[in-house]
């Protein structure tokens, strides 16, 4: 169970729960501020995706429900939603906070206003479950609306306040050391690369011992990030711990918020949880919403620095430009 749902269940304790529209006590201004502004309707389908896996069993079930079918549940009232997925009323409260609403009342209108959106004359999904014997044609439109569906999950569920401080950390670094092993490495050399680009002093490391002894070096003022899917990749947990106990800012993007990467971090910028299929691994989809995180963290250090990243780029394309010439 995440550090989050533990928290929401210790809010509840000794509560009795309420049938109401606000669904529970300690009022929704206290929960607004532990759990931010509550996601937009569009934005709740990719939440549940990215918090099912950290729930209870009976919270998944409530969680499910509502993503499944937004227009029967918004129906319902806090019982009905219970006894519909055979849990009680505080799981039902409980699921809506953990999924950022005050309430259920607030979820209820999310649900009504997505159901809207999906009434609205948009054309079905198409299942991105690729058959050993589909056509190539087919493959493509699938793959191509996984890795389409995997970007807007990460988008809606990437928090742009940390977004925001990693980026200013980035911009103020003396170094940046990069940890990702796999896919994710492949993901950690894309960063450095264009961070070295703009002039910034970047290392991406693979190898985990060559990764702890660079990151002992580190000091206040660094900035040290993990990259893994898993959130429990243990040859990028403990490079990050070790430039976490030296005082560097640290920052994980992880698809799993509460992974044990996160203990370490700083700043926590989470991907959309992988769709995984005999054809398809998690390492595919898993790197296209990591890539996202990349480019928004580049994109964000290059406005800022603007004045020094711009000169930089042009440099560095004039030197390969003989290189790409006919």
């Amino acid at each position: 169970m995440t550090r989050r749902v533990k928290e929401i269940f210790a809010s509840d304790q000794g509560a009795p729960s309420s049938t109401g529209g606000t669904g529970g006590t300690g009022g929704p201004s206290a929960m607004v501020g532990t759990l931010g502004t509550p996601p937009a309707p569009a934005a709740l389908a990719a939440k549940v995706r990215t918090l099912a896996p950290s729930m209870t069993r009976s919270m998944q079930r409530v969680a499910e429900a509502v993503a499944g079918d937004p227009a029967g549940c918004a129906a319902l009232t806090v019982t009905g939603l219970a006894e519909l997925t055979g849990t009680s009323e505080a799981t039902v409260v409980r699921t809506a906070r953990l999924l950022g609403y005050p309430g259920y009342r607030d979820l209820r209108l999310a649900l009504a206003g997505l159901a809207a959106q999906q009434q609205s004359g948009r054309a079905p999904a198409i299942t991105t479950d690729i058959a050993v014997d589909d056509p190539i044609a087919d493959v493509v439109a699938k793959l191509a609306y996984d890795e389409q569906q995997t970007l807007a999950d990460t988008a809606a569920g990437l928090d742009t306040v940390q977004l925001g401080a990693a980026v200013t950390a980035l911009v103020a670094a003396r170094r940046t050391d990069v940890y990702g092993v796999g896919a994710s490495g492949l993901v950690a050399q894309d960063l450095t690369q264009k961070l070295l680009r703009i002039g910034l002093m970047a290392h991406a490391h693979s190898d985990p011992h060559l990764a702890v002894t660079n990151a002992v070096q580190l000091r206040a003022g660094d900035v040290a990030i993990a990259i893994t899917h898993s959130g429990s990749t243990g040859d990028v947990i403990e490079p990050l711990r070790v430039a976490f106990e030296r005082g560097a800012t640290t920052v994980a993007i992880t698809g799993r918020p509460d992974g044990p990467v996160t203990q370490y971090a700083d700043h926590v910028l989470t991907t959309s949880t992988a769709r995984e299929s005999e054809l398809r691994p998690a390492a595919m989809s898993s790197r296209t919403g990591q890539l996202l995180v990349v480019d928004c963290l580049f994109v964000g250090v290059a406005q800022r620095t603007y004045e020094t990243a711009a000169p930089a780029l042009s440099a560095s394309y004039e030197a390969l430009a003989h290189r790409h010439r006919p």
